[in-house]
């Protein structure tokens, strides 16, 4: 070895070996404009680049985000058969969920966590596409399940955060089989007379498209969101034509009357707020600062309107 390797010049504290490596994850790039932005100001602004992009998501992030005060209590998910099909393709269905298990610390694709928004309890149920593309498959309709009962119990609104690519195809007819099984969930939540709000984030696409993620009461979509059961480079392909500028993203679904509004996400625990305050309007706010058993009893309510901005609910006869 050269001697001058290890030769620290005059006024420096430490030997070259010493010196402190600059984490590779300090500066991330704008995928819309190629801007290098500092990690720090990106988390301040719950992922939102200063070009407006808004980059995926987690569950952690979005909690923050949404949560009053950032406070929240993780729910425990069901779990759910491992490769019930044994898949076997290019690569082992099994080895498949051991990478992406390590790498997000999570079973699967969903968590569950109960929380306050604007002071009314709610249930957010958060899809994270790191995990094989936030696919639909037997445990996503486990947690999806479990989540809208326990905001039934906890006499709570139910918020669900959509990213997907649709049905898991390691899992076949399983996963399709909680289409259905979702839709009844949504179902439940209907004959409770609580609120199912849908953020649709980027991409919402397959079969979650074609089932919970359009069923709610009203459906918020973040900026810029690629929403649609098929992708528009297959559906050129398909029909051989050019589809249009921003064909089937955000704003293009609510111009369609697909969405019903579009909302920053640095925006979106306000207009929670408002919209719960709405349409929880006959039920107490929780955390409520009263004993639970001294809040009022909950109204029995009809089956609510699809539409509940557009019309009040009306009570049901007794």
């Amino acid at each position: 070895m050269n001697w001058l390797s290890n030769l620290a010049r005059p006024g420096m504290k430490n030997a070259p070996e010493d010196k402190r490596e600059t984490p590779d994850n300090l500066w991330i790039k704008c995928p819309a404009t190629g801007e290098l932005i500092y990690r720090n100001d990106l988390e301040a602004a719950h992922w939102v680049t200063p070009a407006g992009f808004h980059m995926r998501i987690g569950p952690e992030p979005r909690f923050k985000a949404l949560f009053d005060d950032q406070t929240w209590t993780l729910l425990p998910l069901p779990s759910a058969p491992v490769d019930p099909l044994k898949f076997k393709g290019d690569k082992r269905y099994v080895d498949q969920l051991k990478r992406d298990r390590a790498k997000v610390s999570r079973d699967d694709c969903m968590q569950a966590a109960h929380g306050a928004i604007g002071g009314r309890g709610a249930v957010i149920l958060v899809q994270d596409f790191q995990f094989m593309g936030g696919s639909l498959g037997m445990a996503a309709g486990e947690a999806f399940v479990a989540a809208a009962q326990e905001a039934v119990k906890q006499n709570a609104a139910f918020i669900c955060v959509t990213a997907s690519g649709g049905a898991r195809m390691q899992e076949g007819m399983l996963s399709l089989m909680q289409m259905p099984r979702t839709t009844l969930a949504v179902q439940e939540l209907a004959e409770a007379g609580l609120p199912y709000i849908v953020i649709l984030t980027d991409p919402t696409t397959g079969g979650v498209a074609a089932s919970y993620a359009m069923l709610g009461d009203v459906h918020i979509a973040e900026p810029g969101a690629l929403i649609g059961f098929t992708g528009p480079r297959v559906i050129e392909q398909t029909i051989r034509q050019k589809l249009p500028e921003g064909f089937q993203r955000a704003e293009f679904q609510l111009d369609k009357g697909m969405v019903d509004m579009v909302v920053d996400r640095r925006l979106m625990r306000d207009q929670l707020a408002i919209l719960l305050d709405v349409l929880m309007a006959r039920r107490a706010r929780a955390p409520a600062a009263k004993p639970a058993q001294s809040a009022p009893a909950p109204q029995v309510l009809s089956a609510p309107t699809r539409k509940a901005l557009a019309k009040p609910r009306a009570k049901a006869a007794e």
